[in-house]
């Protein structure tokens, strides 16, 4: 700690480059359209420095304000809006981010150097367990495993600690550069070389994963549709002419949009596909008319031998309405009614649903369904099936990321993940995470997604022993905190006296 002292007293210039500089890659690391995967191993090894050369309170004051402006800039990457909810959130979110970063600075020079190495991690991987819990946001923010989406080998970790794995080895990566950096001792490079070893370990394994537990090779076609844009676009025209509850003038524009989804539905049954979903919201009743909307739905699934799901926005004239999917059978009975269990804060104004998430047994494995958002829940989420069909609906600007953050769901429980998203991106995923089969809603032609999905996924350690991971890293953490406050801290340095 030596040399972060004489830091602290010098290089003011230097440190806030170094501030800068973690702010910016942060900004790249935050579950966004413009994410970099290196951006979220750089940005902590940037901001620890910062912090550990800097005095106490005001060091942990920037760091907030930087992760404050990493929310706002997913704000506006994302098209949130900046709303009073979303603004205020994010702040909050930054106080607990800014916490692992605090306790470090305030305990590193009390702790043996094992112990110091491996306090930012576990605050770290802890903190971001924290916001699960507490945030409305889920890992839709805040999460730095959906950063590494597209490095499947890194991703398998999560089969065993959730996506809080990834959070603890790039939190213990940075704290093992900045003693590098501090001072470059035999000790700490040893300390590096553990690190990067463990690191390449969990790689490797993740590498040889497909090859340990291949699966079974069955799979079942499944067909995502959504409706046309052009139809879209006339039911939105003709729900915003409506003012208060919905009348029967819009009926013709929201049954143009069922009679389309009904006819694609039978265009890829008769092509092959045993299993058709329509996405979150697909179709729009008022309530009165509810019934004859699922009960077309059921002639459809009986008449083309499908298992079908559908996702229906019910508008009642006395209340907020549902947002639900119906899983109906070949023979055209209802086998679930699902309503979405986490609307979004500040935009989505119905009563949530118990968070019970439907599980049936099929010809083609165990299938379940959760609504979009529920899946940024990796809690929720645990459940022991083989396909998981997300019916979702998104914006441009967010439906990639957002698919890419819900395939780690299916690494994390080792079932096939079936997303279709409506003004999104759709995707398949198998248990590994490996993509299937993808449709962008704004460049396909047609708003279809085909897949040849596993029909046998495995239950993975997350699925058994759930968030363990992340209370043992809470647990270290104030195992570690208590290490530190019974152990006096290191005293500075006399000068020397020519």
């Amino acid at each position: 700690m030596g040399n972060e002292r004489e830091a602290r007293t010098s290089g003011g210039g230097r440190r806030y480059a170094v501030l800068l500089a973690g702010t910016v890659a942060l900004a790249f690391a935050v579950g966004g359209r413009w994410d970099v995967a290196l951006a979220a191993w750089v940005f902590p090894v940037l901001l620890l420095r910062f912090s550990r050369t800097s005095r106490v309170w005001p060091g942990a004051l920037w760091i907030w304000l930087a992760h404050v402006a990493a929310a706002a800039f997913w704000l506006l990457e994302s098209d949130m809006g900046f709303g009073a909810v979303m603004l205020g959130g994010g702040a909050a979110l930054g106080v607990v981010q800014t916490v692992p970063f605090l306790l470090d600075r305030l305990m590193a020079g009390r702790l043996r150097p094992w112990a110091a190495g491996l306090l930012f991690p576990a605050a770290f991987a802890g903190a971001e367990f924290l916001i699960t819990l507490v945030s409305p946001f889920g890992t839709a923010f805040g999460s730095l495993a959906v950063t590494q989406h597209d490095a499947l080998p890194l991703l398998q970790v999560g089969a065993v600690t959730g996506p809080y794995g990834i959070a603890f080895l790039i939190g213990w990566a940075a704290a093992a550069v900045n003693r590098i950096l501090a001072a470059p001792s035999r000790c700490a490079v040893r300390n590096g070389l553990v690190c990067g070893a463990v690191l390449a370990a969990v790689v490797a394994a993740g590498g040889a994963r497909p090859a340990w537990f291949p699966g079974s090779g069955a799979t079942v076609r499944i067909a995502g549709v959504s409706p046309a844009r052009a139809l879209v676009e006339a039911q939105r025209t003709a729900l915003d002419r409506e003012e208060g509850a919905l009348t029967s003038a819009v009926d013709p524009a929201l049954a143009a949009v069922l009679d389309d989804l009904l006819a694609t539905t039978r265009r890829e049954a008769a092509a092959g596909a045993k299993i058709v979903v329509w996405p979150e919201t697909a179709v729009k009743t008022r309530a009165a008319r509810e019934r004859a909307v699922v009960q077309a739905a059921r002639e459809q699934a009986r008449r083309s031998r499908i298992y079908l799901e559908i996702g229906v926005r019910v508008f009642d004239a006395t209340g907020p309405g549902r947002n639900e999917t119906l899983f109906i059978g070949p023979d055209g009975a209802v086998l679930w009614t699902y309503q979405k269990a986490h609307p979004i804060p500040g935009s989505e104004s119905y009563p949530p649903g118990d968070g019970k998430v439907p599980v049936v047994a099929t010809p083609y494995g165990r299938i379940a369904n959760v609504i979009c958002y529920d899946a940024d829940f990796p809690d929720m989420m645990r459940v022991r099936a083989d396909i998981m069909l997300v019916p979702s609906h998104d914006w441009r600007e967010y439906g990639r990321p957002h698919t890419a953050k819900a395939g780690l769901r299916a690494v994390e429980n080792g079932y096939a993940l079936v997303r279709q998203d409506s003004e999104g991106f759709s995707a398949a995923f198998d248990g590994r995470g490996r993509v299937l089969a993808t449709a962008d809603y704004f460049t396909a032609g047609r708003q279809t997604m085909v897949a040849d999905v596993p029909t046998h996924g495995g239950t993975t350690p997350y699925t058994r022993l759930g968030d363990l991971f992340a209370w043992l890293c809470l647990a270290a953490t104030a195992a570690l905190l208590a290490m530190g406050a019974l152990r006096p801290a290191a005293r500075p340095a006399r000068p020397r006296r020519d």
